[in-house]
């Protein structure tokens, strides 16, 4: 299982969290959106549009285990 390292990002004018976390973690699900703003405390005040140079924690996330598929045809 690969993780994704922490690492901090400033936000730039129209920034919206949705779009860091796909930006930072490549993927996006409620989860992880979750998981940042535990790790960013009144975050979620601020609305959905950022103000500029907000300082944004992006914690590590391990990437999902691999789903293993079922093979219909041999």
């Amino acid at each position: 299982m690969m993780v994704v390292s922490a690492a901090s990002y400033r936000s730039k004018a129209g920034d919206v969290l949705d779009a860091i976390v796909w930006r930072h973690y490549g993927r996006q699900d409620a989860r992880i959106v979750e998981t940042v703003l535990q790790a960013n405390p009144g975050l979620a005040d601020l609305g959905p549009v950022l103000p500029a140079g907000q300082r944004v924690i992006l914690p590590p996330i391990a990437d999902p285990a691999p789903r293993e598929g079922v093979r219909l045809w041999s």
